[in-house]
């Protein structure tokens, strides 16, 4: 018997019910190239599911970083070709407007590929992620391993978090989602500090 989803993922309960794996993969998939659906949601609602035995946590996992890559490639790939015209056009379908993508797109110029990697913790930035580093024209091979890292690290937190929380999931995710953006400032001071460490070692020398 299925275990009893926490809070606001409780309503994920029936498409895991009946699609399982398929589910993960495919609202994760949609998410990370733009479209607004609960992928994030979803992998934490498996992981609870994987605590109960009802799915396995390892494959819920790694469905969930082969879904997040696949989908901001797709995303890269998107920003590359269309770019901000894409948006201008079809935008408005998935409530990404142009001052939206804006303040994601100055966002990434100013802090680089490492936002890559920590934007799959930050709604908004999480969804645009391909899409505004494909559309700045971040070189791919650089975006995919910073992209490849951002999704081990998120799909690994978040699994574990669902397969270990079980009840108590709910509370534990408001609070996470509560400091998530120190987290993000956290990150970038730290990148911050070590690429001027770097440039500094490269005058001297």
């Amino acid at each position: 018997m299925a275990p009893p989803l926490p809070g606001p993922f409780a309503h994920l309960a029936p498409l895991l019910d009946r699609y399982g794996y398929l589910a993960v993969g495919a609202l994760i998939f949609l998410e990370d190239f733009g479209i607004p659906v609960p992928g994030e949601a979803v992998l934490i609602a498996a992981s609870v599911y994987a605590g109960a035995g009802r799915l396995d946590v390892w494959a819920v996992a790694a469905i969930a970083v082969v879904a997040a890559v696949a989908g901001d490639n797709i995303g890269y790939l998107l920003g590359r070709t269309g770019g901000r015209a894409l948006v201008r056009r079809y935008g408005r379908f998935v409530f990404l407007n142009e001052a939206r993508f804006a303040t994601a797109e100055g966002f990434f110029r100013r802090h680089g590929a490492v936002v890559v990697m920590i934007a799959r913790f930050v709604d908004v930035l999480r969804q645009l992620n391909g899409l505004v580093a494909g559309t700045i024209g971040m070189e791919w091979r650089r975006f995919l391993a910073f992209n490849l890292a951002g999704a081990l690290l998120w799909a690994g937190t978040w699994t574990a978090v669902g397969y270990l929380a079980g009840a108590n999931l709910t509370a534990i995710y408001r609070e996470l989602v509560r400091y998530q953006a120190y987290l993000l400032v956290a990150v970038l001071v730290l990148a911050a500090a070590a690429a001027a460490r770097h440039m500094v070692r490269r005058r001297r020398a």
